[in-house]
């Protein structure tokens, strides 16, 4: 394809479990403009899967999750990628490029990006550009890799398409034409209903209790979470459910002020998508007001993206503040804008304090403000043991930054205000955790702090269905202060229900080398192995994704190499084909 019809033709596809690869998409598209291309950007799950063979040109933007999987919207495309009786030219019209979103701080970088780049070249496709691959830890985020690698393809999309005469690629000089066009309105009786979006199963929960287990001294507030629903719901063992948080009417009000547009926050609104290619929240209801639109919809206190500074050149008039925000945007300029926004976490809201002269008009608020993402938490109960309920464990987040303002995770800051009685709606998604279908096939959970939320539910299912072969590695820092249920765990292990390994990392004497639970599977090495090695027991991993995840699998090569007489490289094979076995499973998020 390469004449004037492609230039409707492009379609980007994304796959994402909290909205960057979204976000990605939409900066790929805006950029594709310069070409005059206008994509149509879809969810992977939106997208009719059987008309892939029929694309001519598609870009990737492919998030990790875990440790090297794939979102879970991905994984039915996946598995039907993966069917062995596909032919080898079933793509052979296709042209492709990929970018992948992922985290050094996980093993497995951008692994399905790198999947998905050979399978589609094992099927036929031509790949258009090299491709893309995103670090999270780099200084800038995603932007770091994706600007660069939007230039990468703009070259390449130059060299595959015919352009027609006096068409260059060109960097806009004014501002885009926004997403949508408001229109104010007379109030009716449908504003400020909100249209409940599809994607997964939700339920109206009602708030039973809402308790602080960490210790009242202990500077981290850790809550369980027991939520009724008036309907039998289903779920299982490593489900996650999602909440959609809802801003303080505080916060909401003070930032409607700041903005100056306070005086008409109730005001009605019906909204145009007038550009199809830039993708809106998915549960936006036909007419609305700007109140409603901040407290369940836009994010005012997230960390701004490039484009986001992007935006505010287009609409800055103020001398001064067009210097600097010209001289963030320069190449030499990426360092500063580091310095200034995203190593200290400054927020969009405070941004627009600073540079007050810029006003951001209406139609633009979707452009500026980023959706104000569901969160998705580790459900810690069995349904078998708690039916019509659903337990949660979650870390409300609060910390200070380096310029030493306090900060709170918007979700967990309605979470903690949740009281008995409150209702919410919570969204229920398949999880990575399967149990081996044999209740006496053994099992090890490693969950240390609210990793436990899995491990919690995997137990309570295991022992109603009359397991008592079950062991569980938990670690915190003090017994005392926030060893999450740990009644529970003595219980069951005193009823011989399980075998419970704790390790509590701050209660040693002063100078003596910290125990974490690697260290507490190193100490029980002999029977990790009987158990692994000779029991053929199943391995689960909930938890941070830093260095746990890596070390909890060290030490269970260790045992292979001292009790299974594995040598270095054989016991490393072995880890791995567990995991391709599916008897080791990680349930882990950075």
């Amino acid at each position: 394809m390469t004449n004037q019809d492609s230039f409707n033709h492009l379609l980007i596809l994304y796959a994402t479990e909290t909205g960057n690869t979204q976000d990605a998409a939409d900066t790929i598209a805006r950029q594709c403009r310069r070409l005059s291309l206008r994509a149509r950007i879809l969810s992977i799950e939106d997208y009719p899967l059987p008309d892939l063979v029929s694309e001519e040109l598609v870009i990737f933007v492919v998030s990790t999750t875990g440790s090297g999987q794939e979102p879970r919207s991905m994984t039915p495309f996946w598995h039907m990628l993966l069917r062995s009786d596909l032919p080898t030219d079933l793509f052979e019209d296709m042209t492709f490029a990929v970018f992948g979103l992922g985290d050094t701080a996980y093993e497995k970088f951008c692994w399905p990006a790198k999947k998905l780049s050979r399978r589609l070249l094992s099927l036929g496709a031509v790949e258009l550009c090299e491709r893309g691959e995103a670090d999270d830890q780099h200084q800038l985020g995603i932007d770091g890799a994706l600007v660069p690698w939007i230039e990468t393809l703009l070259r390449a999309l130059l060299g595959y398409l015919s352009l027609p005469p006096g068409m260059t690629d060109t960097q806009p000089s004014s501002a885009p034409p926004p997403r949508v066009r408001l229109t104010r309105i007379e109030a009716t009786s449908d504003k400020n209903q909100p249209q409940i979006p599809s994607r997964e199963s939700r339920y109206q929960a009602k708030v039973k209790c809402n308790t602080r287990i960490t210790a009242t001294d202990w500077f981290q507030d850790v809550r369980h979470l027991e939520l009724d629903f008036d309907q039998d719901i289903q779920y299982s063992p490593g489900d996650v459910a999602v909440i959609y948080p809802i801003a303080s009417s505080k916060d909401v009000d003070s930032f409607l002020q700041d903005m100056e547009w306070a005086s008409g926050a109730d005001d009605a609104y019906t909204m145009e998508h007038i550009m199809s290619d830039q993708t809106l929240p998915s549960n936006l209801p036909s007419v609305i007001t700007f109140k409603e639109l901040f407290t369940r919809h836009l994010d005012f206190n997230a960390v701004p993206k490039r484009s986001f500074f992007q935006y505010l050149r287009y609409f800055a008039t103020d001398e001064l503040e067009v210097e600097r925000l010209d001289e963030f945007l320069s190449l030499e300029g990426a360092d500063e804008l580091y310095d200034y926004c995203f190593g200290v976490r400054r927020t969009i809201r405070e941004v627009l304090m600073e540079f007050r002269h810029t006003k951001i008009p209406k139609d633009y608020i979707f452009d500026i403000f980023p959706p104000l993402r569901p969160r998705q938490f580790s459900i810690a109960s069995s349904v078998k043991k708690h039916p019509r309920q659903i337990h949660l464990c979650i870390a409300i987040v609060k910390y200070r930054t380096k310029l030493k303002v306090p900060r709170r995770g918007v979700c967990t800051s309605y979470i903690s205000r949740l009281e008995p009685g409150n209702e919410l709606l919570i969204g229920i998604q398949r999880g990575f955790i399967r149990l081996p279908p044999d209740k006496n096939t053994p099992i090890l959970c490693i969950g240390p702090g609210t990793g436990i939320a899995p491990m919690r539910s995997v137990i309570e299912e295991r022992i109603h269905a009359g397991s008592t072969a079950n062991t569980l590695y938990f670690g915190c820092r003090s017994a005392s202060k926030d060893h999450h249920y740990g009644s529970e765990w003595t219980e069951y292990a005193e009823r011989q229900k399980i075998a419970y390994r704790p390790a509590f990392s701050r209660d040693g004497p002063t100078g003596t080398k910290r125990v974490y639970v690697q260290d507490r599977i190193e100490q029980y090495a002999e029977e990790t192995w009987e158990l692994v090695g000779k029991a053929g027991a199943w391995v689960f991993i909930s938890g941070s994704s830093n260095k746990m995840p890596t070390a909890v699998k060290n030490a269970i090569k260790a045992a292979a190499e001292i009790y299974g007489g594995y040598s270095a490289d054989d016991a490393s094979r072995y880890i791995e084909d567990m995991i391709q076995e599916g008897r080791l499973i990680e349930e882990c998020w950075s």
